[in-house]
């Protein structure tokens, strides 16, 4: 018989103990927290996002590790739409409508368009590859930046029925090309993984590279981004616009000065929740568990990190 509980946060050091699986959403498991899971076999994100576990610690305990890998369950799609609509939302200045509809202005503000813009999505991984399907059809030309780049699976898109390809994206580059890439766009959109060498890539050194008037989405990690260099070329006005899904610290202080300007749209980190990306997870939760309680060791449809 399998026994499922929502635990309250403040309440699972002292109950950690009790189960074999561990399913997290936000909260974070240190390794005093790993250290009381005696019996634990399996902490497993809802989701794609590890920062938040001691991996190392974990393992020493000998618990497994797994992440819902974004491809398999539309949370990628999800965010990739969500990138889209921060896109849309600076360029076609969301804030200023608002404005216009509170005070009765019609035919204001003048926004602008996807077509014909340079679109740098700096790590193309799952999320990325999903934005660049989409953002195809806008007809933009799309840059983009990985560390290895493996296959052209990675990089082409069947368009129709005799099989011909259209690449999906129209120059790649490594680490090495972050800056020029950033030179040569005007919307430059996170999708890296939060890890020791991406923390604060996005800092005053990339920004002053980008375009003047250029528009930077992050629907990855909050720590990705540099505050002060965000905040300072905001005031400057060499940053054309910030669309944040995640921010630098969460949930992000509502009277933060960085969302006082016209030009910074923010969600509360709700990129990958869809009803789609939900009832799919979830899934793989309900899965795994019934493999775990019926003795499996091949667990399917997670990624194990360690």
């Amino acid at each position: 018989m399998l026994s499922v509980d929502d635990v309250p946060l403040d309440a699972v050091p002292d109950v950690i103990k009790n189960y074999h699986i561990c399913v997290m959403k936000n909260m974070r498991l240190d390794s005093n927290v790993i250290s009381r899971a005696n019996q634990m076999k399996l902490i497993m994100q809802f989701g794609v996002g590890l920062e938040g576990v001691d991996v190392d610690a974990a393992t020493k305990h000998g618990i497994k590790v797994a992440r819902i890998p974004g491809d398999a369950t539309g949370n990628a799609v999800s965010c990739a739409e969500m990138a889209i609509y921060l896109m849309l939302g600076l360029l076609r200045k969301q804030k200023e409508i608002q404005v216009s509809i509170e005070e009765k202005k019609l035919g204001e503000p003048v926004g602008e368009t996807l077509l014909g813009k340079t679109v740098f999505i700096m790590g193309f991984g799952n999320i990325g590859i999903e934005l660049a399907k989409r953002l195809r059809p806008f007809g933009v030309k799309i840059i983009a930046t990985k560390r290895r780049w493996s296959s052209n699976s990675e990089v082409t898109l069947q368009s129709n029925a005799n099989g011909i390809t259209d690449d999906l994206v129209d120059e790649k580059g490594s680490h090495e090309d972050l800056h020029r890439f950033a030179s040569n766009a005007d919307i430059v959109v996170c999708c890296l993984i939060l890890n020791k060498e991406t923390a604060g890539i996005v800092n005053k050194s990339f920004i002053s590279s980008m375009r003047k008037g250029a528009l930077l989405v992050n629907i990855a990690r909050g720590g990705l981004l540099d505050y002060e260099a965000v905040a300072q070329h905001l005031q400057s006005g060499h940053l054309g616009g910030l669309g944040i899904d995640v921010a630098w610290t969460e949930p992000f202080d509502p009277s933060d000065p960085i969302l006082k300007f016209n030009d910074v749209l923010i969600t509360p980190h709700v990129a990958g929740v869809t009803e789609n990306s939900y009832r799919s997870m979830a899934k793989i939760v309900g899965d795994v568990a019934l493999q775990i309680h019926a003795g499996s060791t091949q667990l399917t449809g997670i990624e194990f990190v360690n």
